[in-house]
């Protein structure tokens, strides 16, 4: 932060040398600052692990404002230098991530893991959909949008249903379970949350998320938190699918 005293002669510092002496007499010195945290996702299988309580919320400190959709950061759910997406899905808005299998599936913003599948239970007999992602991890951000993230090789230790994740965390690998096709990619979904049932249908993605996946990946911060809670005010959250599609 830029100082306000550039290009003016500084105050006196002699009465605030009076102030500090004492306390550095006593041994006081300031404490060390949190150590910064180390740095994307069809349906939940059956044995997904269960939502915590709220108690899993990491508390926001005095120095901290509150989460908002305009204060948080966004950063591309794939971290690696040869990667590729299409800006249209067939059947449903989505987006193919294509990347190397293995390479870093980061968590695009703050929030708590809501679903994590780490069995691949997709068969081509059926049932299509539920379980066309293969392994996969769906994020609630702190903007209550839900990003969705499938067809993973590897779902990262420790994260299950409730952790509180930061942006660029690491959730997972690229991968080519589920309905993949044996390609290497990362299926990315942007919805509201919708509670009650088993919601495949739109945790696989409702809006189009090419046009903040390039802001992303140029560095930029635009948010989806408004398209998603316009699209829910129009569609509700329907109890079925309009098509099962092609992809988790």
């Amino acid at each position: 932060m830029r100082s306000r005293s550039i290009g003016r002669r500084p105050r006196a510092a002699f009465p605030v040398l009076l102030l500090l002496v004492p306390a550095l007499a006593a041994g006081c010195a300031p404490a060390d600052g949190p150590a910064s945290p180390e740095s994307s996702w069809a349906g939940p299988s059956a044995g997904a692990s269960a939502e915590q309580p709220p108690s899993t919320f990491a508390a926001p400190t005095s120095a901290a404002p509150a989460p908002t959709p305009g204060n948080l950061r966004h950063v591309f759910p794939v971290r690696a230098s040869n990667v590729a997406y299409h800006p249209t899905h067939s059947a449903y808005p989505g987006t193919d991530i294509f990347a190397d299998c293995g390479e870093p599936v980061v968590a695009v913003t703050d929030g708590r893991i809501l679903e994590v599948s780490r069995v691949d239970r997709f068969s081509k007999r059926g049932p299509l959909g539920p379980y066309n992602g293969g392994l996969s991890v769906s994020l609630l951000g702190d903007d209550g949008v839900r990003y969705y993230g499938s067809h993973l090789s590897a779902v990262a230790s420790g994260i299950d249903a409730g952790v509180r994740v930061r942006a660029g965390q690491a959730l997972g690998k690229v991968g080519h379970t589920g309905n993949a096709n044996n390609v290497c990619h990362l299926h990315f979904g942007l919805s509201p949350r919708c509670t009650g049932h088993d919601d495949w249908w739109i945790r696989r993605g409702v809006i189009w998320p090419a046009p903040y996946l390039t802001s992303w990946r140029k560095g930029g911060n635009r948010g989806p938190a408004a398209e998603v809670v316009a699209w829910q005010r129009r569609h509700g959250c329907p109890k079925a699918p309009a098509t099962t599609g092609s992809a988790g």
